[in-house]
């Protein structure tokens, strides 16, 4: 387990009082780890900061797991003296102020593309355990359901669901079904584009006989908002009144921003995360369910993925249409062996491929 730290961090972190702290000293027992990404000028951070130092009190006080789990700060600051000040509130460790490299590693590995952020990461592997630990501080402050690993998409949305025309029917009604789980709100602008397209794709893919359900999780800000936007949706959804439910699913597949579309295949397991490019990429849904491509050609609606991470775009030569497909076989076969790679790990692949035309 050392040894991953020591890969992930380097040999030494420093904490609020300018010592440096042996990573292979943090401990035995170490099993799980929260990568706070943050810089000390956004107000969010300072914020979520003082939440994260009191249930890391409370968990290192009370809780049988508490040799279990340190934190790591993973700063953006581009200023040494105001990141020396935020780490002063800290009681746990952080990465080097110099050592930008090994951040940058880190944001481009667990693509973190908002801050506060924090990634729980297991410390042997560094795969990750959950990537929402905003809501795990929110939603489990005594650190009850440690090590907040990822539970069945039919357990996490168990319960009653709504039809807009105000009956429910049980999540057991999804089992058997390809599942899109919407994650949206009235007003975010992206969001309502999206949902116009999705209705239509959505009505498609029904008439077409497969089995195929959407629930939307609702993120609005107020129950009036909910029905309004949710009175335009031929599908299900998460009651808004249910807070600890829609909050369990945002945690579960570590939504970072709105729209998303998650696409489940009929075991509940995930196909993509990508469902929002793949229906607008394919408004006659000839590709349902979307599994992902090892190739893509760049257009405007998927060209959004290229800040998910790191990305390779092969640019060619071409005017025509069809003039792309031999440099798409050209590094399918490099993609192919990344993504069966990575799904054999069950981990996200690390580098997307793209080719791009004249166009670009």
């Amino acid at each position: 387990m050392s040894e991953f730290l020591v890969s992930l961090f380097g040999e030494r972190l420093v904490n609020s009082e300018k010592a440096e702290v042996d990573v292979q000293s943090l401990g035995a027992k170490l099993s799980l780890v929260g990568l706070f990404f943050g810089c000390s000028l956004n107000a969010p951070c300072k914020q979520f900061n003082a939440s994260l130092c009191e249930f890391y009190s409370r968990f290192k006080k009370a809780s049988e797991h508490k040799d279990n789990l340190e934190i790591v700060f993973i700063s953006s600051d581009q200023d040494q003296k105001h990141w020396q000040d935020f780490l002063q509130e800290m009681p746990w460790p952080a990465l080097p102020f110099k050592d930008r490299h090994k951040k940058m590693k880190l944001w481009n590995k667990y693509k973190v593309t908002s801050i506060p952020s924090l990634v729980f990461v297991d410390a042997a592997t560094g795969k990750v355990v959950c990537r929402n630990g905003l809501l795990v501080v929110k939603d489990d402050p005594k650190g009850l359901e440690f090590p907040w690993g990822p539970k069945p998409f039919a357990e996490v949305v168990a319960g009653p669901l709504l039809r807009n025309n105000r009956q429910t029917t049980d999540s057991s009604s999804l089992e058997g079904h390809y599942v899109g789980v919407y994650f949206s709100a009235h007003w975010c602008p992206p969001c309502r584009s999206l949902t116009r397209v999705l209705v239509e794709s959505y009505r498609a893919v029904k008439e077409s006989g497969q089995k195929f359900e959407i629930v939307f999780v609702s993120a609005d800000r107020s129950e009036e908002s909910f029905k309004q936007y949710f009175s335009e949706m031929p599908w299900l959804a998460v009651p808004y009144s249910d807070e600890a439910r829609r909050s369990r699913l945002n945690r579960l597949y570590g939504i970072q921003g709105i729209p998303t579309l998650i696409l489940l295949d009929t075991e509940g397991h995930m196909i993509t995360r990508q469902g929002r490019v793949e229906v607008l990429n394919d408004p006659e849904c000839r590709l349902f369910p979307w599994h992902p491509r090892p190739v893509l050609e760049l257009s405007e609606s998927n060209a959004v993925q290229l800040h998910d991470g790191p990305c390779l775009v092969l640019f060619v030569d071409a005017e025509e249409e069809g003039e792309l497909e031999p440099a798409k076989e050209l590094i399918r076969p490099i993609a192919e062996k990344l993504m069966a790679k990575y799904k054999a790990k069950e981990e996200e692949t690390p580098l997307l491929f793209f080719v791009a035309g004249e166009d670009w």
